[in-house]
C-alpha cells in the first residue's frame, strides 16, 4: 500500500514498542488517553492531514502570500483546514488543561503534528508558535494577562509570534535597538523594527499576540538589559473584546527560497508613537523568559524537519517502486531482458536505505526526547525534574541542528531517486527540498547550535549529562551484545561511543585553553559526530526491540518489518557510522588552518 507523509507502522513501533508508550501514558496519569484513544487520534490526524491539509501544499508554494497596504492574505485554500484544525483542537493535545488544552500525552501530540507538518508546513507555521508563546505568559504573566491571552492563543482564535531579530541584531540579540518607554499607567510605548518574523501578519486569526524583546530606556547594555513585552495587534478591552488597532504593522514580506505560503514579515512598532506593550515578568529578564519559548520552538523545528524528510522519503520510495527504467544489472548483457522498477538497482536501493536510516533514527531520537520531557513534566521531586530538564537541554542543540541538516539531505536524496523528474514541479520532492532548507537557519543557525553545545551543554555540571548520555548508550549496547545477530553492531557502537567520549573531553579541554577559537572552529563537525552516534544508538535500540519480537512467532508482514529494523541498523552502523569516526579523528588532529589563514588569503 502506498504510504503518504508518514509511515504509520514506524510511528506505532517507536511510540508503543521502542518507548513503551502505554506504560508512560498510564504512569503519567493521562486519563482518557489510553492506547485505543491515542491510536484513534493519530488515525484521525492522518485522515485530516491527507484529506484537508495536503491539498493546500501546492497552493502555498505556487500562490504564496499576498501583501498590500500592510495586510497579508494567505491562499484561500488555507482557511478551511485552519478552521478544522482549530475546531478539532489539534494543536492543543499536549497543552495543559490549565492553559485550555487537552492535557494529553506529548507522544500523541507530536505524532499528529508529524502528519500535519508533512502535509503543509507553511500552513502549520501559522499555529506553530501559539501554545509556546502562550506558555511564556502562563509562566510569567500576571493573572490578568493569563486570563486575557492564554486560552485564545492556545485555541488558535488568536495567533502568536516571537519578535527577536532586527536588521542589526541577529544572533547577537543584545545589540537590539528596539526601545520601550514607561508610561504612567503601567504600560510601555515601544519603537523599533523587527525582521524575519514568521506569521507576523496574516488573515487566519482575528488577533495576533507578539512577544517583543526591547530595552527599557536607561536599562543596561547587552542581553542583561533586555525585557520582554506583550504587544497585541489589536488591543484588548477589559471585557475581552477587541479594541483599536495597535501601532504595530507589517511593512513588507521576505521573498524566500521556499515556504512561500508562510508569511515572513518585517514589522515596525511606534511609527505613530502609539505602540502599546505590556511588560511580561520583570524588567531586564527578557532573555531568561524568552528562552522558555526558544527551546520549545527548537523542538518545533525538529519535528517539522523530521516530517518533511519523512514525506520526501516516502515519495521517493513510492516512485522507485513504480518507475520502470533499465534492465536488472544481473541481466545487463541480455538485451531482451525486461526493464524493471528502479528499486531493483543497487545505487537506488542504497540511497533509499540511507534515507530510511536517517528518517527512522531521527524519529526515534525525537520521541526519545519527548519521553524525557514527559518525565520532566511528571516528576514530583524537584531534583528529578531538574535532571530531566537539563538532560533535554543537553540534547536540544543537537536535535535542532542535526535533524534540520539531515532532513534537507534526505530531501535532496529523494530528488535524486526521482532523477530528472525530481527537479521539476511535477513532483513535490523539489518543494520539500526548498522548504526544508530553512530549518538549519532559523531559531538559531547551525553554528549557534554548535556553540551552545560546546560552550554551555557539553561539560555542564562537570560533564554529568555527557556521562548520562554515554551510560544510556551502554545500556542498549549491553542488550545487543547478548544477541547473536547484533553483537558485532553492538561492538561497533561501543567503539564509536568510546571514541566520542575521548573527542568530547579533548574538545572541551581545547576550548578551555588559549586555542579556544580552534575548538569552536571544530564545534559543528563535533555536533554532527554526536548526531551520528545518536543515530547509531537509536537504530541499534530499534534492532534490539525487533530481535526480541522476531524471537516469537510472527506473521510475514510483521516479520518483514522487524527484519527491516535490523538491516537498517546494520546499514547505518557499518556503512555510515565509520565516516563519523574519521570526523572525530580530524577534530582531535585539531587543525588551526581556519583560524590562522589571513583574511586576504581567502580570496
Amino acid at each position: 500500500m502506498t504510504q503518504l507523509l508518514v509511515d504509520r507502522s514506524d510511528i506505532d513501533f517507536v511510540i508503543w514498542e521502542q518507548f513503551d508508550g502505554e506504560a508512560r501514558i498510564q504512569k503519567g496519569g493521562y486519563e482518557g488517553f489510553g492506547r485505543k484513544v491515542a491510536d484513534m487520534m493519530i488515525t484521525e490526524a492522518r485522515k485530516l492531514a491527507i484529506k484537508e491539509v495536503l491539498p493546500t501544499l501546492q497552493d502555498g508554494d505556487r500562490l504564496g502570500v499576498a501583501f498590500e497596504n500592510g495586510a497579508v492574505k494567505v491562499p484561500k485554500s488555507f482557511h478551511r483546514p485552519y478552521q478544522l484544525l482549530k475546531q478539532g483542537e489539534w494543536r492543543s493535545i499536549g497543552v495543559s488543561e490549565e492553559m485550555g488544552g487537552q492535557g494529553g500525552p506529548l507522544l500523541v501530540h507530536y505524532a499528529a503534528e508529524e502528519y500535519f507538518n508533512a502535509a503543509n508546513w507553511s500552513l502549520m507555521s501559522y499555529m506553530s508558535m501559539n501554545a509556546n508563546a502562550a506558555k511564556m505568559i502562563q509562566l510569567f504573566g500576571t493573572p490578568e494577562q493569563k486570563a486575557t491571552y492564554v486560552n485564545n492563543m492556545v485555541s488558535g482564535l488568536w495567533g502568536g509570534t516571537m519578535l527577536l531579530t532586527e536588521p542589526g541584531a541577529g544572533s547577537d540579540v543584545g545589540a537590539l535597538q528596539t526601545e520601550a518607554v514607561r508610561n504612567t499607567d503601567g504600560t510601555y510605548s515601544l519603537t523599533g523594527n523587527k525582521i524575519f518574523i514568521t506569521s507576523g501578519e496574516h488573515d487566519l486569526a482575528e488577533n495576533i499576540i507578539h512577544p517583543v524583546l526591547a530595552r527599557v530606556v536607561g536599562a543596561p547594555p547587552g542581553t542583561q538589559g533586555i525585557s520582554i513585552f506583550i504587544v497585541p495587534k489589536f488591543l484588548v478591552n477589559a471585557d475581552g473584546t477587541l479594541g483599536p488597532r495597535n501601532d504595530i504593522v507589517c511593512t513588507g514580506l521576505e521573498e524566500k527560497m521556499g515556504i512561500h505560503g508562510s508569511a515572513t514579515c518585517s514589522m515596525n512598532m511606534g511609527a505613530k508613537n502609539q505602540c502599546i506593550g505590556y511588560l511580561l515578568g520583570e524588567e531586564n529578564q527578557g532573555m531568561k523568559i524568552m528562552f522558555h519559548m526558544m527551546n520549545a520552538m527548537r523542538m518545533e523545528v525538529a519535528i517539522s524537519a523530521l516530517s518533511q524528510a519523512s514525506a520526501a522519503y516516502l515519495l521517493a520510495l513510492n516512485y522507485a517502486r513504480e518507475r520502470i527504467q533499465g534492465r536488472d544489472i544481473e541481466n545487463h548483457a541480455d538485451r531482451t531482458a525486461p526493464a524493471v522498477p528502479i528499486i531493483n538497482h543497487p545505487d537506488v536501493r542504497r540511497n533509499l536505505l540511507k534515507m530510511k536510516s536517517y528518517v527512522n533514527g531521527m524519529r526515534s531520537f525525537f520521541y526519545f526526547l519527548v519521553t524525557v520531557e514527559m518525565q520532566s513534566t511528571g516528576a514530583t521531586l524537584e531534583d528529578k525534574k531538574r535532571h530531566y530538564e537539563n538532560y533535554l537541554s543537553f540534547f536540544t542543540p543537537v536535535l535542532k541542528e542535526y535533524l534540520s541538516t539531515k532532513s534537507h539531505s534526505v530531501c535532496i536524496d529523494a530528488m535524486q531517486v526521482h532523477g530528472g523528474s525530481g527537479y521539476t514541479q511535477d513532483y513535490s520532492v523539489e518543494q520539500y527540498a526548498r522548504d526544508a532548507r530553512i530549518h538549519s537557519i532559523f531559531e538559531g543557525t547551525s553554528g549557534i547550535q554548535a556553540m551552545d553545545l560546546l560552550a554551555r551543554k557539553l561539560m555542564k555540571n562537570k560533564g554529568q549529562f555527557l556521562q548520562a548520555f554515554l551510560a544510556d548508550i551502554d545500556k542498549i549496547v549491553a542488550r545487543a551484545l547478548e544477541m547473536k545477530d547484533l553483537a558485532i553492531l553492538g561492538e561497533r557502537v561501543a567503539a564509536a561511543a568510546s571514541r566520542f567520549k575521548d573527542t568530547a573531553f579533548f574538545l572541551a579541554k581545547t576550548a578551555a585553553s588559549d586555542r579556544i577559537k580552534v575548538a569552536f572552529a571544530h564545534s559543528l563537525p563535533f555536533l554532527h559526530a554526536m548526531g551520528d552516534l545518536i543515530m547509531a544508538w537509536m537504530l541499534l535500540w530499534r534492532a534490539v526491540v525487533a530481535c526480541e519480537k522476531l524471537a516469537n512467532g510472527l506473521k510475514r508482514k510483521q516479520k518483514v518489518f522487524y527484519q527491516g529494523q535490523v538491516k537498517t541498523a546494520e546499514f547505518f552502523i557499518r556503512t555510515l557510522l565509520p565516516a563519523s569516526l574519521g570526523i572525530m579523528q580530524a577534530i582531535q588532529d585539531s587543525s588551526d588552518a581556519a583560524i590562522e589563514i589571513v583574511d586576504e588569503a581567502l580570496g
